[in-house]
């Protein structure tokens, strides 16, 4: 088990302060407690490791504002039986995060470099109900669908299609729109029998969801 962060660093003692004033939920916020962001931080960052704020991990990227994942992950309505994709590995924090809610995280990131981080990590933490792929996340993971729930962490023009039919009815995807960083917000949509029904989680700002090969 996981010592919680607030012990290591006071920082966190804040950062637990301001995700509760947020009301994220407790079990949401004991994960994050639990998992040492500072560990996803570049060395450069190590200072700010606890501050609620993004951060960059290089090759473009970032690592989510903390109150953002938070949110992300309570909208996603987890169980331990929940299969779910994520798109955009990123440091790994996410699915660091969504591991221990669900029964497994498939995680595609198109940076072979950044995959390479978080499997390291991953085994670090000795979390190993997370599977990698390096590759394309726009084409999802067929393969492995349905999934009962989706998380994308870049920002895409639309609601992507083909995410939306790995999904499984009565599954829940979040996916930030918009094609301006200052013009974003938080989605939930949720699969039916008729088609979806989308709501409105907020602004929010993230890089590019980029379609294409992967990189090294």
């Amino acid at each position: 088990m996981m010592t919680p962060a607030s012990t290591r660093n006071p920082g966190m003692m804040q950062l637990v302060f301001e995700l509760r004033k947020n009301n994220v939920a407790d079990d949401v916020i004991d994960i994050m407690e639990r998992t040492p962001r500072e560990l996803f931080v570049p060395q450069a960052f190590q200072d700010r490791a606890f501050e609620n704020a993004a951060l960059p991990i290089g090759h473009h990227q970032t690592i989510s504002q903390p109150l953002v994942v938070a949110i992300m992950t309570e909208a996603l309505e987890l169980t331990d039986r929940c299969k779910v994709l994520e798109i955009g590995t990123g440091s790994g924090y996410q699915a660091a995060i969504l591991a221990p809610m669900c029964r497994r995280v498939y995680t595609i990131e198109r940076h072979r470099m950044l995959q390479d981080e978080a499997i390291k990590r991953f085994a670090q933490l000795r979390i190993h109900n997370i599977t990698t792929r390096c590759g394309d996340g726009s084409k999802g993971w067929p393969e492995q669908a349905p999934f009962d729930r989706i998380i994308v962490t870049a920002a895409a023009i639309d609601i992507p299609p083909v995410l939306v039919d790995q999904l499984a009815i009565g599954g829940i995807m979040v996916v930030p729109i918009g094609d301006d960083q200052h013009d974003q917000r938080l989605v939930k949509v949720v699969r039916t029998d008729d088609g979806t029904e989308i709501s409105d989680l907020g602004w929010v700002r993230f890089v590019p969801f980029v379609e294409g090969e992967v990189l090294p």
